[in-house]
C-alpha cells in the first residue's frame, strides 16, 4: 500500500512502514536518555536492534534498503557507488548488514574490536576480502558518527575502498557531516525528525513528547532529509 510521508510526498518504498514498525515493536521510547559520547539527556531513544526479534520486519527492512540502493545506483548521477561487499558495524548494524547481505547475496565483513588484554592490538576484519574491493558500511543508527568513521578507517587501512554508508535512522547529531569530511556519503532511510513528525501526525505520542524531542533536535541536531 502506498502512503505519504509527513511532507505529503508519496512513500511507495515504505519508509513510514519502518517508522510505524519501530513504534509498534517498542523500539521508540520517551524519557531521559544518555548514550555514548554524543547522546546526552535525549528525550527520545530508538532501539532498532529489536528488529531482530521480528524476522519478517527485518527481512522487509533489508528489501527496503536494497530497493533504495539499487535506485540510487541506476541514476545518471548516482549517489551510491556499486559495491562488492557489505560491512556491518557491531552490534546493531551487524544484524541489519547480515540481513542485507543475504538479501543482496553479497559477502559480509565486520571489524572485531579488540577486547581486554587485546585492546592495543589492531582490530581484525572478519570475513573473506581482498584489497581493492569496494565496501558498503551498514549501521542501525547514526548520532555523532564515531563508530562509522572508525569502521571506514579500518577498512581503508586494509586496502578496501569505502565511499558510502547506510543507516536505518539518522539522529541528526553530526554523523553525516563527520563522514563527509572523510569522503564517505551517509544515506539514511529515516531521520529522527521524520519519525517524530509521523508519530505525532498519527496521534501516537503523549502530550509534550513531540515538542520536547523536536526542541532537543533544534538544540543538538543537524537537520537533513532521509535517503534521497
Amino acid at each position: 500500500m502506498t502512503s505519504r510521508d509527513p511532507a505529503g510526498r508519496m512513500d511507495p518504498q515504505g519508509r513510514l512502514w519502518l517508522a510505524d514498525t519501530l513504534w509498534r515493536i517498542g523500539a521508540i521510547q520517551f524519557g531521559d536518555f544518555s548514550l555514548g559520547r554524543t547522546v546526552r539527556n535525549s528525550p527520545v531513544y530508538v532501539n532498532a536492534k529489536l528488529l531482530i526479534s521480528r524476522p519478517d520486519a527485518l527481512k522487509r527492512t533489508a528489501r527496503l534498503i536494497q530497493d533504495e540502493l539499487e535506485l540510487e545506483m541506476l541514476k545518471r548521477q548516482r549517489t551510491v557507488d556499486p559495491f562488492d561487499a557489505i560491512a556491518g558495524v557491531p552490534i546493531g548494524g551487524l544484524h541489519v548488514a547480515t540481513a542485507l547481505a543475504l538479501q543482496m547475496e553479497k559477502p559480509l565483513l565486520y571489524i572485531r574490536p579488540p577486547q581486554g588484554a587485546e585492546e592495543s592490538v589492531t582490530p581484525q576484519i572478519e570475513g573473506i576480502y581482498r584489497p581493492g574491493m569496494r565496501v558498503l558500511i551498514v549501521d542501525d543508527l547514526a548520532a555523532g558518527g564515531g563508530s562509522l568513521v572508525t569502521t571506514a578507517e579500518e577498512l581503508r587501512n586494509a586496502g578496501l575502498l569505502v565511499s558510502d554508508a547506510v543507516v536505518l535512522l539518522d539522529r541528526e547529531q553530526g554523523a553525516a557531516r563527520r563522514l563527509e569530511a572523510t569522503g564517505v556519503r551517509m544515506h539514511s532511510l529515516l531521520s529522527l525528525a521524520v519519525v517524530l513528525t509521523y508519530l505525532d501526525s498519527a496521534k501516537l505520542l503523549r502530550e509534550g513528547d513531540f515538542d520536547r524531542a523536536m526542541a532537543y533536535l533544534r538544540r543538538e541536531g543537524e537537520p537533513r532529509s532521509e535517503f534521497d
